[in-house]
């Protein structure tokens, strides 16, 4: 698994973990949710993510390009 895929994983578990808490448990699950999204829109613009320094160090691959 690479660095890319190993993030979108995460990111969608993150999401799906937190709608589903959120609906089930307690609506400010939802903050997570808002989190998630705040970290991807900011390294969209800033191309860094603390995750995937995370995933670097765990030793997954970076996406090589064609």
């Amino acid at each position: 698994m690479t660095i890319e895929r190993g993030l979108r994983l995460i990111a969608g578990v993150v999401v799906l973990l937190s709608v589903g808490l959120g609906v089930a448990w307690n609506p400010w699950w939802l903050a997570l949710t808002a989190f998630a999204g705040l970290n991807l829109f900011q390294s969209a613009f800033t191309n860094w993510c603390p995750m995937v320094w995370v995933l670097k160090h765990a030793g997954l691959a970076p996406c090589v390009p064609a």
